[in-house]
C-alpha cells in the first residue's frame, strides 16, 4: 500500500469511530439513529436532544373557567328554565336571592320545600326571590324530567318561585352559575356542593354574601334575609 493510500485509509478509519463518553465505539456497534441512544436515569439531556428532539407543547387554556372568573355578579349569568329557554338573571337585579339546589327524593325534601314556600310567601312582595335548581348528582335523588319536577314541586309544595332546568353543580359539567357561587363562598371542606339543598344568599348587588349547609333550615336564614331586605 502506498503512503497516500495509507493516509486515506487512516482517515476513513478515524471517521468511522464514534467517541461517546470518552470511549471509542468500534464500527461493529450498530447505531440506527442518535435518538435511539438511551441516556442513564437521572442524566441530563444532551445538547442535541434539547435542541432538535424536544417537543413544544401548547398550554391548555380553560376558556370556560376564564369566562366564569371574569363575571362579577350573579346578574352576569344566563340559565335555562324548565322548558330549555334562556333566562337572563339580570332580570332579578335589585332583589335578594336565595339560590338552592333541590331534589325530589331526598331526606331533606319534605322539610326544606315547605319552609322555602313560607319564606317566599312572606317576603316576595318585599324584593325577595328564590331560585331553585334541580340536581341529580347526589345519589340520583332527582331522576325525573324537568316537566315531572315542575309538577311535583308545584302540586305538592305549592311552589310559586322559579324552578329551573336540571343542572350539575359540581365537576367539569357544572353550571357556570354554580362554579361562580362555589368560588364566591367555599364550604367547610372545600368549595364543592356537598348535598341537596345547599343554599346561597345573594344581596341586591348580585354578590354572594353567605352559604348555608344542606341541613340548615330555610326559616333559620330568615333573619339574614330580613337584614338584606332592610325590613324589621
Amino acid at each position: 500500500m502506498s503512503c497516500s493510500s495509507a493516509r486515506v485509509f487512516n482517515n476513513l478509519i478515524t471517521q468511522r469511530i464514534l467517541v461517546f463518553n470518552s470511549r471509542p465505539l468500534s464500527n461493529s456497534l450498530k447505531i440506527s439513529s442518535v435518538s435511539s441512544i438511551s441516556l442513564p436515569i437521572g442524566s441530563k439531556k444532551s445538547w442535541f436532544s434539547t435542541r432538535f428532539c424536544s417537543t413544544k407543547r401548547t398550554p391548555v387554556v380553560n376558556f370556560s373557567s376564564m369566562a366564569t372568573q371574569s363575571k362579577q355578579s350573579v346578574y352576569d349569568f344566563t340559565v335555562k328554565n324548565a322548558k330549555g329557554q334562556d333566562v337572563d338573571l339580570s332580570t332579578f337585579r335589585g332583589k335578594v336571592l336565595l339560590i338552592v339546589n333541590v331534589a325530589s327524593q331526598c331526606g331533606l325534601t319534605n322539610s326544606n320545600y315547605p319552609e322555602l314556600t313560607t319564606l317566599y310567601q312572606k317576603y316576595k312582595d318585599q324584593g325577595f326571590e328564590i331560585l331553585a335548581f334541580p340536581c341529580n348528582q347526589f345519589n340520583g335523588q332527582e331522576p325525573g324530567s324537568n316537566e315531572e319536577i315542575q309538577d311535583f314541586v308545584c302540586t305538592r309544595f305549592k311552589a310559586e318561585y322559579p324552578v329551573f332546568g336540571k343542572v350539575d353543580v359540581n365537576g367539569k359539567t357544572s353550571e357556570p352559575l354554580y362554579t361562580f357561587l362555589r368560588s364566591s363562598k367555599g364550604g367547610l371542606l372545600g368549595d364543592s356542593i356537598k348535598w341537596n339543598f345547599t343554599k346561597f344568599l345573594v344581596d341586591k348587588e348580585g354578590k354572594v354574601v353567605d352559604r348555608y349547609a344542606p341541613t340548615t333550615a330555610p326559616l333559620s336564614i330568615e333573619k339574614d334575609i330580613k337584614k338584606l331586605l332592610g325590613v324589621a
